[in-house]
């Protein structure tokens, strides 16, 4: 396992980072997975918004990344989507997404429940900007540890 084995294992890790290359398979979009024991701040979405900043979440070509950002001591998560993908998608689409993710989170399944965010996110952006010739990953797929 890896030094990360508290949160997650090695299996689970790879799990993540094929979902996220299947989401992006089919839309220009990146989706990114930030995890850090404990939430800094108050507010995730707070903590969220500082982090998609600081790893270039917002110098994507169409400014259509997605951020799931995960403080698992604290319980807390938030999920972020740039100004592209956020003017387009509809309304409650975000909470819907954290509700899919909160089922699994309820039954200690944080992998699974990554996942499901994940896969929410990856057919809206394949709804909203499909893949086009010459697309490539403008981000990686690995979970980012702070």
């Amino acid at each position: 396992m890896s030094k990360n084995s508290a949160i997650f294992t090695d299996i689970e890790q790879e799990d993540i980072r094929k979902a996220i290359e299947h989401a992006e398979k089919s839309t220009s979009g990146e989706i990114r997975i930030c995890v850090e024991k404990k939430c800094p701040v108050p507010d995730a979405f707070e903590r969220a918004s500082i982090y998609f900043l600081k790893i270039g979440m917002d110098k994507t070509a169409l400014r259509n990344g997605v951020l799931i950002y995960i403080a698992t001591d604290d319980h807390k998560f938030a999920i972020i989507g740039d100004e592209g993908i956020n003017v387009r998608v509809h309304a409650d689409f975000w909470d819907s997404t954290k509700e899919k993710m909160l089922a699994h989170f309820k039954n200690e399944n944080l992998s699974l429940g990554i996942i499901a965010g994940i896969n929410a996110a990856g057919e809206q952006l394949k709804k909203l900007f499909p893949s086009r010739d010459g697309d490539k990953n403008e981000l990686s797929d690995d979970i980012s540890y702070i």
